[in-house]
């Protein structure tokens, strides 16, 4: 696996990570139980994907990212910080994590296109249709809530 491939891959990675703990927190935020469940049931559909990038990488000898970005956390508490003075914050998370889980998912079909054909696209490409789940369910939530 050529180095520009172990670097795209290793930021799949830790964006997926970043958005797992998105969706943890906004689980953790949100008023309505029902929202709550299914944000903590992407967050583990993230998981699955996180642990089968970070085996498919470790299955080529390469040491997979398992944090996310120092940056990505300070921006993920102004986050928080920001939706929590807002009069419906359960709303507001749901764009949020739309629009986060929208630019995963564009960034899964870009690394597909960039990188080399061979087991890392096969996981990629079994991957995708999770994450295009996740990413129906949000769509559908940012739609029902007038984004």
């Amino acid at each position: 696996m050529s180095l520009d491939s172990q670097h795209l891959c290793n930021a799949l990675i830790r964006r997926s990570i970043e958005l797992r703990a998105l969706y943890r927190h906004a689980g953790a935020q949100v008023s309505e139980p029902g929202l709550r469940t299914v944000l903590n049931e992407e967050a583990q559909s993230l998981t699955e994907v996180i642990n089968a990038l970070q085996m498919q990488l470790r299955n080529h000898a390469i040491e997979p990212a398992t944090r996310s970005r120092i940056v990505e956390r300070a921006r993920q508490r102004l986050d928080a910080l920001l939706l929590r003075s807002m009069p419906r914050s359960d709303d507001a998370w749901i764009r949020l994590l739309a629009r986060h889980e929208e630019n995963l998912l564009l960034a899964f079909e870009r690394v597909l296109n960039r990188i080399e054909p061979g087991e890392m696209t096969a996981t990629l490409h079994r991957q995708l249709p999770r994450l295009q789940s996740i990413h129906l369910d949000m769509h559908s939530l940012a739609k029902a809530v007038g984004h």
